[in-house]
C-alpha cells in the first residue's frame, strides 16, 4: 500500500509577516492606556526610563543566554537611531501627552504611523509602493488624524505636539528595526537597541524615582510593567519580524487599526468613552488598510 503525503500550502513571508505585524500591533494597542495608568503616579520621564531598563534587562538576558550574534560596525548607527526613536523619544513624548489627555485623545495620532513608517521605509529601505498605496495610505491616516482634530477643536495643543514628534521618530525608528531584523533578527534588533540605551534610562529611572513608592497605586505599577514588558519588548519581537517578512509599508499599515483596539482596552480598563463616530472612523480605516493591502 502506497502512502500518501499530504502536504500543507506554503505560507508566504509577505503572509507571515501580515501575522506577525498583526501580533505585534495588538501587543502595542496596550501601550498607551498602560502608559496612562502610569504617568497618574509616576514622573513621564521615570516611566520612560524605568520601561527601558526593564525591557532591557530582559533583552540583555537573551542576547546572553542564547549567544546572539554581535552587531557589526554597520549596524551600530541603525541601533542607535532605533534607540532614539522607540526607546528614548517615543516613550518619552507619549508620558508627556498623556499626562495631560486621555490615552484616547493621544491614541487617534497613532494613525500617522503607518505614513511615517512607510517614508523611512521608502527612504531608508528602497521599497517602492505604488501610487494607489499612498493614496490609500494618507487617505487612512488623513482620517484618523482629522478626527482627532475635529474633537479638539481643530487646536494644535501642546500634547498634539509631543505625539507628532513621537510618531515622526517612532516611524524612523521602525524603518530602522526593519532593515536590522534582516541582518540580526527581530528579537535582537530590539534587545540590542535596548542595550544601547541602558546607561542613559538607568540615570533617568534614578535621577526621577518616586519619593514615596508606597504612595504608587497598583494600576501605576501595573501599567508601567505593561509597558516595560510587553510594548517595550515583546511587541517589537513580532513587528519587527513582520515588517522584514512583509515589507515595511505594507506591514506597516496595520498600525492602522492600532488606535481602535487601543480604544477598546482604554474603555474597559480606563473607563474611557468610546463615541459612535469613532466605530465609524473604524471601519473606513480598515477599508483603507484593506485597499492599501491590494495595491502594494
Amino acid at each position: 500500500m502506497t502512502d500518501i503525503a499530504i502536504t500543507a500550502p506554503a505560507v508566504s513571508d509577505r503572509t507571515k509577516g501580515l501575522i506577525y505585524g498583526f501580533l505585534g500591533v495588538l501587543v502595542f494597542s496596550g501601550s498607551l492606556p498602560a502608559t496612562r495608568a502610569a504617568v497618574a503616579d509616576f514622573d513621564p520621564v521615570f516611566v520612560t526610563g524605568t520601561r527601558a531598563v526593564i525591557a532591557g534587562a530582559l533583552g540583555a538576558a537573551l542576547l546572553f543566554a542564547l549567544k546572539a550574534k554581535r552587531p557589526e560596525r554597520r549596524d551600530v548607527l541603525p541601533l542607535l537611531g532605533v534607540t532614539l526613536g522607540v526607546v528614548v523619544i517615543w516613550p518619552l513624548m507619549i508620558a508627556f501627552s498623556l499626562q495631560l489627555v486621555p490615552s484616547a485623545h493621544g491614541t487617534m495620532f497613532i494613525g500617522l504611523l503607518p505614513l511615517m513608517t512607510a517614508i523611512f521605509g521608502v527612504l531608508r529601505g528602497g521599497e517602492r509602493p505604488k501610487p494607489r498605496f499612498w493614496l490609500f495610505a494618507v487617505a487612512g491616516s488623513a482620517l484618523v488624524v482629522g478626527y482627532a482634530f475635529i474633537s479638539n477643536g481643530l487646536a494644535l495643543s501642546l500634547p498634539d505636539l509631543f505625539m507628532l514628534i513621537g510618531v515622526t521618530v517612532c516611524g524612523y525608528g521602525y524603518a530602522e528595526g526593519a532593515q536590522l531584523t534582516r541582518r540580526l533578527g527581530g528579537w535582537q534588533a530590539i534587545s540590542w537597541a535596548l542595550v544601547l540605551g541602558m546607561p542613559l534610562m538607568l540615570a533617568l529611572s534614578f535621577f526621577y524615582a518616586p519619593a514615596d513608592f508606597h504612595a504608587v497605586h497598583e494600576a501605576s505599577w501595573l501599567g508601567l510593567i505593561y509597558a516595560g514588558l510587553m510594548a517595550m519588548l515583546v511587541g517589537f519581537v513580532f513587528w519587527y519580524r513582520g515588517l522584514a517578512l512583509g515589507g515595511t509599508a505594507s506591514v506597516g499599515l496595520l498600525q492602522l487599526t492600532q488606535p481602535f483596539f487601543s480604544f477598546a482596552i482604554a474603555s474597559l480598563f480606563l473607563g474611557e468613552a468610546i463615541s459612535d463616530a469613532m466605530i465609524a472612523i473604524t471601519v473606513a480605516v480598515v477599508a483603507c488598510v484593506v485597499a492599501a493591502r491590494r495595491s502594494a
